[in-house]
């Protein structure tokens, strides 16, 4: 007897082992230094009940909603961690603020009560934007080109975390990837904030001219958080022509004008 009621037990965490369902765990890939970010995660429990809600940052829990015990929400104290307790309940926890050290894996662990005790989870990526302190700027180019001429031009972003994404275009094309040199970020500051530089370099050729003049503009992006651009048009140089050839189409000019007196 006490060998079937053990075995219709377990049959019966069996059949509620499925029961919760964790429909959606939200992260921002991106979020901006500063700022507040809220963290979500949804869940059906399918007649279970529910036990714990539980947020853990790299492995360390650093939120728990206990919906028997009073107060319900438990902190604990990480670094890179500000929970705004009047905000988050069971299914959000809201940060706020963000710092740098936020940045992180940030995993949702929700568990049901006796007798299943079946829990289920989800993580999501988090990279903490610190914007640049300047928008991009162009250096080291001429105010005008004749063809054959070399360009050299770097283009700098400001002071950003991660490092900004840097792209050229000619004339609002992509340019070429053999045209562009690239260099590593440059660290600076307490706070190891990066300068981003791209260079490029080519020979004018008369492709490179749009009725008169060349546009170079160089974009700069972090995820989809940031986007600026800064744009040069330079104009083309038309060669003289050579004094010698205007003075025989001088000469030619006069001999046709007196032969026709």
């Amino acid at each position: 007897m006490w060998s079937l009621l053990v075995l219709l037990q377990i049959l019966l965490v069996k059949e509620t082992a499925f029961g919760i369902k964790l429909t959606e765990v939200r992260v921002p890939k991106h979020t901006i230094k500063d700022h507040s970010v809220r963290l979500e995660c949804h869940y059906e429990m399918e007649g279970e009940a529910l036990y714990a809600v539980k947020w853990y940052k790299d492995g360390h829990e650093f939120y728990r909603y206990v919906p028997r015990d009073s107060p319900p929400v438990q902190i604990f104290p990480r670094e890179g961690i500000n929970v705004d307790v009047q905000n988050s309940t069971n299914d959000q926890v809201v940060l706020d603020p963000i710092e740098l050290a936020s940045t992180g894996k940030y995993r949702c662990e929700v568990s049901a009560e006796a007798p299943s005790f079946q829990t289920v989870s989800d993580h999501g990526e988090m990279t903490v934007v610190v914007l640049p302190d300047e928008d991009p700027h162009i250096s080291g180019g001429k105010p005008r080109y004749q063809l054959g001429d070399a360009v050299r031009v770097n283009c700098t972003s400001g002071r950003s975390k991660p490092a900004v994404h840097l792209t050229w275009y000619i004339n609002s094309e992509p340019a070429e990837p053999g045209l562009v040199r690239q260099y590593e970020p440059v660290v600076s500051g307490k706070d190891k904030l990066e300068t981003s530089i791209l260079g490029l370099e080519f020979r004018v050729k008369p492709k490179h001219f749009k009725r008169g003049d060349m546009k170079l503009k160089c974009l700069a992006t972090i995820s989809t958080v940031y986007w600026k651009s800064n744009e040069e048009s330079v104009e083309g140089d038309k060669p003289q022509k050579a004094p010698m050839l205007e003075s025989r189409k001088a000469v030619a000019a006069n001999t046709r004008a007196d032969r026709v007196q």
